[in-house]
This record gives C-alpha cells, sequence and structure tokens, in this order.
C-alpha cells in the first residue's frame, strides 16, 4: 500500500517555498516540446496534492494549455510546478525539495517526443503522448 510522504522545497532564491503531500513518490520525466521549452530538457518531477505555498507574490502562473499551468518564480526564475487544474494536482519540479533521497525515475511521458540527443538508462514505465492524452486529457466537447 502506498504511503503519503510530506515533501518541502523552496526555489532557487527562497522567495518561494512549499510543502505538499505525495503518495508513494515517485519520479517522472516529460519530454513533451512544451517542457524540454521550458526546462532546457526533460521536465522532472513529483506529483503532489495538498500543496501549500508561501511567497504567492512571486509566483508567475502561464495558462499552458485548456487543462493546465506552469509556474515559475518571478525573483530568480526557478520552475516550480506544472498544475493539473481541475483534479489540483501539481506537478512539482523535483529539483527544488528538500530530501531527495529514496526518489527513483519510474516514468517517461512524452517518450515519443524524445530528442537524440540524450537517453535516460534507467528502466521505467513509458507512455507516447497519445497514451498521456488518452489517460490524462480532458474529454472534449
Amino acid at each position: 500500500m502506498a504511503q503519503d510522504v510530506d515533501l518541502t522545497g523552496k526555489c532557487l532564491c527562497g522567495a518561494v517555498r512549499f510543502r505538499c503531500t505525495a503518495s508513494d513518490p515517485k519520479v517522472a520525466a516529460c519530454h513533451c516540446d512544451m517542457c524540454r521549452r521550458w526546462s532546457s530538457g526533460p521536465y522532472f518531477e513529483v506529483s503532489c496534492t495538498n500543496a501549500t505555498f508561501e511567497g504567492e507574490d512571486s509566483i508567475t502562473r502561464f495558462r499552458s494549455s485548456d487543462w493546465a499551468e506552469r509556474a515559475f518564480c518571478s525573483k530568480c526564475g526557478s520552475n516550480l510546478f506544472y498544475h493539473l487544474i481541475d483534479s489540483d494536482e501539481f506537478q512539482i519540479a523535483v529539483g527544488l525539495l528538500d530530501d531527495q533521497s529514496g526518489l527513483r525515475l519510474s516514468l517517461q511521458v512524452f517518450i515519443d517526443e524524445k530528442p537524440p540527443f540524450y537517453t535516460l538508462a534507467d528502466e521505467t514505465e513509458t507512455m507516447t503522448a497519445a497514451e498521456v492524452y488518452a489517460a490524462f486529457a480532458p474529454p472534449s466537447d
């Protein structure tokens, strides 16, 4: 049975701090075009709920799709999270976590959009863009 874990972290300058809950925390990597433009490589994240933030005035949010927004610190530019609005799930940038021990890469999404110049060595579950949209995108009217 998955165990809930409380996670904490902060941006590079410390203007934004957060606390959130992850059920059985694992790292996922997204290779989609938007994530690669946003982070200059795959976006490594841990999915969380119950996220609370200190320093909200330093958070800039950008609505990147019909169902999600991305956020960064307006002071230092650190990528903070990808937020699925309807489910209120936050995919927190793993590099911001105070404690990264015990985490492992378990999933790679948009694997069919990964450029050929890098390969991640870990054996993980993978999902193509079509599989991601089928599993997570809200139904269109």
